[in-house]
């Protein structure tokens, strides 16, 4: 199993031009981000919303070439949860909302993925774990920055 956990805040180190961003800005974001992740996720060449509730939805995505099927769970306005359900990586992907004591929003993403057809602790896990973490550290600050951009845009 690998795992992996990037926390950022959100607003303390933006530059000047950012707009402070409020939770519900956020909340919205990671909604469109489970709609459709490409523009959120540099590895996403693909995302398709095969059955949408008001609870969640149920996508078909693509990633580094790879198809997989994943049902997303909301718990407004605080995180989504990203089940795969198929391909070849089993797993929970998180995406959350958080608040410090002194207001300061944050960022988390952390997921627990395994590959199907692999071994634990053989060379190809190791090496599909450096490019997962890599992939979701970046996740992180792209998604801001994509969440910021529609901001600014007035899309949010």
């Amino acid at each position: 199993m690998i795992y992996a956990v990037k926390e950022i805040s959100v607003n303390c180190f933006r530059e000047q031009s950012d707009p402070l961003l409020t939770r519900a800005q956020l909340w919205a974001g990671l909604q469109q981000k489970a709609r459709n992740g490409v523009p959120f996720i540099p590895a996403m060449t693909h995302c398709e919303v095969l059955e949408d509730s008001e609870h969640g939805l149920l996508r078909e995505v693509a990633i580094r070439g790879k198809s997989a099927r994943e049902r997303v769970t909301f718990y407004p306005p605080k995180k989504t949860v990203f089940a795969r359900l198929s391909g070849p990586v089993d797993g929970l992907i998180v995406n959350e909302i958080l608040e410090g004591p002194d207001g300061d929003l944050k960022l988390r993403f952390s997921f627990a993925l395994q590959l199907v057809d692999v071994d634990s602790g053989t060379e190809s896990e190791r090496k599909f774990s450096a490019s997962m973490c890599e992939d979701y550290s970046s996740a992180v600050d792209s998604a801001l920055a994509e969440i910021r951009r529609a901001v600014k845009a007035g899309q949010l």
